[in-house]
C-alpha cells in the first residue's frame, strides 16, 4: 500500500490466552493529531534472532516507556521474502502469530515518515544502515546489537553492544531487568528459541554460547517450566532453517544474503544450506550465479556453504563467482591468506573458470568473521588497480609487478606478520571461542587502501629510478 496515502501500522502487543494480538491501524498522513512513531528496525537479512528481537522489543517498549509514540517493529524484508526463511515462518506458525499482523519494509515509508517529524527508530541485531537508509541515521535513538560496534552513535542516543551468542539474549536481559511481570510464556517462547537456535542448542563446542546466553535460557526457563524441550526445539528451528527443499538458485542465494560495499564494487554474500559438492553440481549453475548477480548489479558473489555433521559441529565451505579476474584474484588472494582468522583452505574443482570454491579447514570461522575479510580486499581493490590519480599504473609496469608490489607493500608495512607465517602476532580466535565474534579476530589495525598504495607507488618509482625504462611496442 502507497504510504503516500496511509502511514503504514502501529503495533500494540496484548498477551491472553498464551496469544500476541497485534492491532494494526491505518493512520493518514493528514492527521496531525495522529501519535508520533517509534519503529524498531531488524537487520536486513531478517533472520530468526532479528525479527523476534524487533518484535519483542517493540512489546517491551509499549508496556513500559512514557513516551507517547507507539512502538512499531519492522521486518527489514519485503513480504515476499518471508517464505525464504524458514524457521521465522515455522516459529510464528507454532505460536499463532499470523504472517498478516507483521509489518514489512516494503509496506512502510520510513522516509516519509522521517519528512513529517515523527519518527524515531531502534536499531536491534545491527547498528550500521545501509547507504540507501543514511538520512535515518539522526532518527536513531536506540541501538542493541551483538557484534563490535563499527559506527559510533553520541548520546542520548542509547547503546547496548555485547559479544553475546543472540541478539535476543540482549532483549530478554532487557525485559527481565527492566518489567519481568510483562513477560508471558508466548513471547518467552520466542525468545528461548531463538537463544537456543543461535547458540547451537546451547553446545560450547559450537563456539556461539556465551555465559549470559545461558544465563536468560535458564531464567526463561525457570519463570516458565512448560518451556519446549531445548533439544526438540532447536531440532525443528534447525531442520525448518536449512530446509531448502523446492528451492530455486536464486532464492537459495536471497535466502540469507548480506551486501558489502567498497568504492563503487558491490559483492554478495550469501549462506547456502547445502552440502558444497552437491551445490556444485547443480544444473546451469555458473549462469545461475552470473544471472543473479547481473540482475542486482553484483560484481562479485561469494556464497558460504553450511551444513552440519552428526555432532551438530557447522561444516563451511566456500564459493566465488567473478567474471572480473582482477576482482577474484583479489577476493581469492584475500581468503587464502587471512591470518584473522586463519580460513585453512584447499581448492576444490569447479566447471567454469569464474567460479573457484574451497574447502574450509576452519569451520569456526563464520559468514560474519568472514565478511571483515571480504570488506577490506574490496576496499584495497581499486587502489590496487589505480594509482590515486585514477589513471592506470606507471608506464612499463605489467598488472603481475604491480601485484608483486603490493605484497611488498603489505610485509613492509606489517613487518611483524608475513604471508609465510602460520600464526599472526596476536593469537588466533581459541578454537573453543564462545562468541561467534571474538575481539582477537580483529588483529592488528588494519591498513587503509590509500596507506597501501602509496608505499606501492614509493617502491615502483625507485624501481624506475633505477632501471631504464622499457621501450613501447
Amino acid at each position: 500500500m502507497n504510504t503516500e496515502d496511509y502511514l503504514y501500522m502501529y503495533f500494540e502487543g496484548l498477551m491472553a490466552n498464551m496469544n500476541i494480538h497485534f492491532l494494526v491501524f491505518r493512520i493518514e498522513l493528514t492527521q496531525e493529531e495522529s501519535r508520533p512513531l517509534h519503529i524498531v528496525l531488524g537487520n536486513e537479512a531478517c533472520d530468526l534472532d532479528s525479527m523476534v528481537s524487533a518484535l519483542a522489543l517493540a512489546y517491551y517498549l509499549e508496556n513500559t516507556s512514557e513516551s507517547k509514540a507507539a512502538f512499531v517493529p519492522v521486518l527489514n524484508i519485503p513480504r515476499s521474502e518471508l517464505a525464504l526463511r524458514g524457521d521465522s515462518v515455522f516459529m510464528l506458525s507454532e505460536l499463532n502469530i499470523p504472517q498478516s499482523s507483521l509489518i514489512f519494509r516494503d509496506e512502510i515509508d520510513l522516509h516519509a515518515l522521517h519528512q513529517t517529524g515523527k519518527l524515531t527508530l531502534s536499531l536491534v541485531d545491527h547498528h550500521i544502515l545501509p547507504s540507501s537508509d543514511s538520512t535515518l541515521e539522526n532518527a536513531v535513538t536506540e541501538v542493541m546489537d551483538h557484534r563490535p560496534l563499527e559506527q559510533h552513535y553520541p548520546p542520548p542516543c542509547n547503546v547496548t553492544a555485547e559479544l553475546v551468542g543472540s541478539c535476543a539474549t540482549l532483549v530478554a536481559e532487557r525485559i527481565l531487568q527492566g518489567k519481568p511481570e510483562i513477560l508471558d510464556w508466548q513471547t518467552a517462547a520466542l525468545l528461548h528459541g531463538t537463544i537456543i537456535l543461535d547458540c547451537v542448542n546451547m553446545a560450547p563446542e559450537a563456539g556461539k554460547v556465551t555465559p549470559k546466553d545461558s544465563k536468560y535460557v535458564a531464567q526463561l526457563e525457570a519463570q516458565f517450566p512448560d518451556l519446549p524441550n531445548r533439544s526438540n526445539i532447536f531440532e525443528s528451528l534447525q531442520k525448518a532453517k536449512f530446509d531448502i527443499s523446492g528451492l530455486t538458485t536464486e532464492q537459495m542465494l536471497r535466502k540469507d544474503l548480506k551486501t558489502i560495499s567498497g568504492d563503487g564494487t558491490m559483492l554478495a554474500i550469501s549462506a547456502i544450506y547445502m552440502d558444497l559438492e552437491v551445490f556444485l553440481q547443480r544444473s546451469n549453475l555458473t549462469a545461475e550465479l552470473d544471472a543473479f548477480c547481473q540482475a542486482r548489479g553484483y560484481d562479485a558473489l561469494v556464497a558460504m556453504t553450511i551444513t552440519f555433521n552428526p555432532h551438530n559441529e557447522p561444516v563451511r565451505h566456500l564459493v566465488v563467482f567473478c567474471p572480473s579476474m582482477d576482482l577474484q584474484n583479489t577476493i581469492c588472494g584475500a581468503l587464502e591468506c587471512s591470518h584473522c582468522p586463519p580460513l585453512n583452505l584447499t581448492p576444490a574443482p569447479t566447471p567454469n573458470p569464474n567460479l573457484r570454491a574451497y574447502f574450509q579447514g576452519n569451520a569456526l570461522a563464520s559468514r560474519k568473521k568472514v565478511l571483515p575479510i571480504l570488506r577490506d580486499a574490496l576496499w584495497a581493490y581499486p587502489s590496487a588497480m589505480k594509482t590515486p590519480s585514477g589513471t592506470p599504473g606507471p608506464e612499463g609496469c605489467s598488472q603481475e609487478q604491480m601485484d608483486d608490489e603490493l605484497d611488498k607493500a603489505i610485509n613492509t608495512l606489517i613487518p611483524e606478520m608475513t604471508r609465510d607465517e602460520e600464526e599472526p602476532v596476536l593469537p588466533p580466535t581459541p578454537m573453543n571461542s564462545l562468541v561467534d565474534e571474538c575481539p582477537l579476530d580483529r588483529g592488528l589495525p588494519k591498513l587503509s587502501a590509500e596507506a597501501i598504495f602509496e608505499k606501492c607507488s614509493q617502491i615502483t618509482m625507485a624501481r624506475s629510478s633505477e632501471s631504464p625504462p622499457q621501450k613501447k611496442k
